[in-house]
């Protein structure tokens, strides 16, 4: 991740903003349920349309379109084609006269199985301190073992100390390892688990682990999970992250030799590896309760540290020049006490989500992440089988809920690409628009609508090409994926191709403003934080409406 000033591209950005005048027909270039709403929109002025089988050419629907609607952020007079009734299998384009044709598309039960499988194994080609190797549609991406001597604490004790910090995922389009945006990534995942894993369990990810005693899925998730435990100290404080002293360059993982080095502990760092430890415990014991005792030990440890400073304090980064991630607590404290509650059952931990979310005012934000990951301890609380909460602020917290998740299909139904999300856009926003699913199901958990599941759709639906431009926000998958996403493990691989399953980061400021080169840091990184929101919204839809 690189949070730093706009980066000018001059000379390399201008040709990518006329792809979208390229191909007016935009849609969701991978697919549609066969019982789902399938929509185009039109950016150029028509009066009808078709679907044609690719196989043999016939048209298997006709439709008049409407509109056009002004599209308010983009400003674009769009036409609606919707073709619903086409509930037949197969391979198909939209033609418009004057217009065109789309790109292919699929309608099929499964067609976002491979996509799933793909997004999720973006995770495997993250990981750091081992070789990695993967074959798709023939192309292998993959690294030799890489930073395995892992980490120095020169920069905490001021001694040219090592300490073991071997494994984890790279974070982002970089090296680098952070435990704050571990926290909302691995949440999310677990999250994911909770909510779809027995549908989800018995499809392969072909991963090294495959055939043990875990889970494919809960294995991937336990090699960051090791890193983690690495990252606290005897005293129960975490520390921030394990950096380079400043951005590597465009080489292969394992050509990165600089040392690395341990940033001091935040009250954010350690909030997070709670929530998130405490609820491994949990997902873990069914599987491995050894390993899950192991879990709650280590989050029980942290809990106590936090209780015991209670003030936040931030990590001094002044000699690593490398993702901050330098956020409040609030969010992760309260996401920290309902894992321990849910894992422990202990009143204390109950009061401590309790009176933290009156504080908040019960707020369900429509858009959070790493710097809130709050909303996550609020699904946990609202879903939990355990006696005493408060039942006015169970009411009010699901009222609230709900009203975001309202707030979501508003926003999708007002918008020309039914984008659900209406605040503008910002660095990372894809990953935002994958993760209102969570919130999303939980509101179909609690009333079960319809418009819930359709609006998760219609988001994987914007990223996989429904989008101004019109092409997939997804390498690997979908029309005119990114081919040059700000990610050095691609970048410099042998050919250079863009690993598949990676979502980059998207447009921002202004809806236009994406552009696929690899120097565009600003739009075009990928980061597991995002990946991680993408997993979930293909995980519901893999698994099914229900």
């Amino acid at each position: 991740m690189r949070l730093v000033h706009a980066l000018a591209i001059p000379g390399l950005l201008a040709g990518f903003n006329a792809v979208a005048a390229e191909n007016p027909v935009r849609l969701n270039s991978v697919g549609f349920l066969p019982g789902q709403v399938k929509q185009a929109s039109v950016a150029v002025p028509g009066t009808n349309f078709s679907v044609v089988q690719i196989s043999d050419g016939r048209v298997m629907y006709s439709g008049a379109l409407s509109g056009p609607r002004t599209n308010a952020d983009t400003g674009e007079a769009l036409f609606l084609a919707d073709f619903t009734p086409l509930t037949n299998a197969g391979a198909f384009r939209i033609t418009v006269p004057g217009a065109g044709e789309s790109p292919a598309f699929r309608i099929g039960p499964d067609i976002y199985r491979e996509p799933y499988v793909l997004a999720l194994r973006a995770f495997y080609l993250w990981r750091c301190g081992t070789a990695v190797s993967f074959t798709n549609a023939g192309r292998t991406s993959g690294h030799a073992a890489c930073h395995t001597n892992d980490a120095w604490l020169d920069f905490v004790t001021g001694t040219n100390e090592h300490r073991a910090s071997v494994g984890g995922w790279h974070d982002a389009g970089d090296y680098n390892k952070y435990v704050v945006n571990a926290g909302v990534t691995v949440g999310v995942l677990l999250r994911a688990w909770e909510d779809f894993g027995a549908r989800l369990e018995n499809i392969p990810l072909q991963l090294p682990e495959a055939g043990g005693r875990l889970p494919e899925y809960l294995a991937e998730v336990k090699w960051e999970l090791e890193w983690l435990f690495t990252m606290q100290d005897a005293d129960g404080s975490v520390f921030h992250k394990v950096s380079t002293r400043a951005f590597g360059g465009f080489i292969k993982p394992e050509q990165e030799t600089e040392p690395r080095y341990f940033a001091s502990w935040s009250t954010a760092a350690t909030a997070n590896f709670v929530a998130l430890l405490a609820a491994a415990a949990r997902i873990y014991q069914p599987y491995d309760p050894v390993y899950a005792e192991r879990c709650l030990r280590a989050a029980e440890k942290s809990y106590a540290f936090l209780v015991a400073h209670p003030a936040r304090k931030k990590s001094d980064q002044s000699k690593l020049i490398t993702g901050g991630y330098d956020v409040g607590d609030e969010g992760a404290r309260l996401w920290a006490a309902a894992e321990m509650w849910e894992a422990t059952g202990r009143e204390d931990c109950l009061r401590d989500f309790e009176q933290r979310l009156k504080a908040a005012k019960v707020a369900v934000p429509v858009t959070w992440d790493y710097y809130n990951p709050g909303p996550l301890g609020c699904v946990t609380y609202l879903f939990s089988q355990r006696a005493g909460r408060d039942a006015a602020l169970v009411s009010e917290l699901k009222t609230n809920l709900l009203t975001t998740a309202g707030r979501m299909v508003a926003a999708t139904k007002a918008h020309g690409y039914a984008r659900p999300t209406a605040v503008g856009y910002g660095w990372g926003f894809n990953g935002q628009v994958a993760r209102q699913a969570v919130l999303l199901h939980a509101a179909n958990r609690l009333s079960p609508q319809p418009d819930y599941f359709q609006t998760a759709v219609d988001a994987v639906g914007y990223l996989f090409g429904r989008n101004v431009h019109g092409r997939s926000y997804v390498t690997g998958l979908g029309w005119q994926p990114p081919l040059n996403p700000h990610d050095r493990s691609s970048a410099s691989s042998g050919n250079g191709e863009a690993w598949p399953g990676f979502l980059v980061g998207g447009p921002h400021p202004k809806p236009s403003d994406w552009f696929d080169v690899r120097e565009d840091y600003r739009t075009n990184e990928i980061a597991i934080n995002w990946n991680a929101a993408l997993v979930y919204a293909l995980a519901w839809l893999a698994a099914g409406a229900n």
